[in-house]
């Protein structure tokens, strides 16, 4: 972990940025205070494919009908 002043942040951005790439935590100060902190983004989850899911739930007709008018107008006028 380093830590630099705002000034040489901006002036070295690159540099720092190829830094924290390879792991390095870069903190970054305003009158010698710490205020941000510059860290690899973690690796995010492999996506998942749509619908895996979509033969284990019994999704019943009446889920497709509408509302009836008493739940409609709770969510148009909430109290």
């Amino acid at each position: 972990m380093i830590t630099i002043n705002t000034h040489k942040a901006k002036t070295h951005l690159s540099h720092y940025l190829s830094l924290v790439q390879k792991g390095t935590v870069v903190i970054i100060a305003k009158h010698n205070l710490p205020v941000a902190e510059l860290r690899p983004i973690q690796k995010l989850a492999t996506h998942r494919a749509v619908g895996l899911c979509q033969e284990k739930f019994d999704i019943p007709k009446s889920f497709y009908k509408p509302l009836p008018k008493k739940i409609v107008d709770a969510f148009n006028k909430p109290q």
